[in-house]
């Protein structure tokens, strides 16, 4: 599409969700991975501002969902009605009439990720307090439309990332499949960490980017979020985390170290592809053996 022809087709969207409503101006926002993100700015009728945010899905997360965006929408909608902090859903178009793909309009959240907060135990209180809300969505089958979280950990690649640890991984994981879920199933966010939670006036604003989303055992997203603290603010940081869940989740911990691998698996063979710096890198490294070593213990114990 042209500039000029995009910009009609952002004016008709608006048009579609408020017709009294006008598009002022438009930013791209940079940095989306999975999709292109806008920002309208869009004068209301009763002469408020406002801004919406338009996701349109990338190739690669449409090849494996060809109603991405629809599905998101849904699951908006259901977060809002259990109170979750997640962006409001205005509007989805799977009918590509104004543009090439599907289209999702949403709440626009002031607020960004906070990677060095000043009270990191508030920090992590209201992050797991928030996580601990979302897993209180059970299965039921308003959520059908979620895949399942895997039980397993997928087929070995033909090269392993031996830098990663990988061959110990998933020989830890094999031997301790298959696996008895002891939790109820309920709703995963799927990529639970700091750079998918807004902050405002040191307030948890919103969870954002719940494409990823599943239905499993909570214990997969503890897991994920446990190894990005470990990153960002390091063990303590990562195992208060993990206490606080325990204490307002009453949950079985028994397997977390079995997703603690699965987790750890996540970045094997994409690490080095992430951009980081050479010394960010190195620590990441450092520390993700560390991760993988303390749950292979742990499973060996079991």
């Amino acid at each position: 599409m042209t500039d000029s022809q995009q910009d009609d087709a952002f004016r008709r969207l608006v048009q579609r969700i408020d017709p009294r409503a006008r598009l002022l101006r438009t930013r791209r926002l940079t940095g989306g991975v999975s999709a292109e993100i806008t920002v309208l700015e869009v004068a209301r009728s009763d002469g408020e501002t406002t801004k919406l945010l338009v996701r349109r899905h990338g190739d690669s997360d449409r090849a494996h969902n060809p109603h991405i965006a629809m599905d998101e929408f849904r699951l908006l909608e259901i977060a809002q009605a259990h109170a979750l902090a997640a962006p409001e859903p205005y509007y989805v178009d799977e009918s590509c009439d104004l543009f090439p793909t599907p289209v999702l309009v949403v709440e626009y959240i002031e607020g960004e990720a906070d990677f060095a907060p000043t009270d990191l135990a508030g920090y992590l209180s209201r992050v797991v307090a928030e996580l601990v809300k979302i897993h209180e969505v059970k299965e039921t089958p308003d959520l059908s439309f979620l895949p399942r979280q895997d039980k397993g950990f997928g087929a070995r690649p033909a090269d392993l990332d031996t830098s990663l640890s990988e061959d110990r991984i998933r020989a830890a994981l094999e031997s301790a499949s298959p696996l008895s879920q002891v939790n109820e199933s309920g709703l995963l966010h799927g990529d639970y960490w700091p750079g998918n939670i807004l902050w405002r006036n040191g307030k948890l604003a919103a969870v954002i980017d719940w494409e990823d989303a599943r239905i499993g055992d909570p214990l997969a997203d503890l897991a994920n979020c446990r190894l990005e603290l470990l990153w960002w603010f390091g063990a303590a940081a990562m195992d208060d985390f993990t206490d606080r869940y325990r204490s307002l989740a009453r949950i079985d911990l028994t397997n977390l170290p079995f997703w603690d691998l699965c987790a750890a698996l996540r970045p094997c063979g994409k690490l080095s592809n992430w951009g980081l710096d050479e010394a960010t890198e190195r620590r990441m490294r450092a520390l993700h053996s560390l991760f993988v070593s303390r749950a292979r213990e742990l499973l060996k114990l079991q």
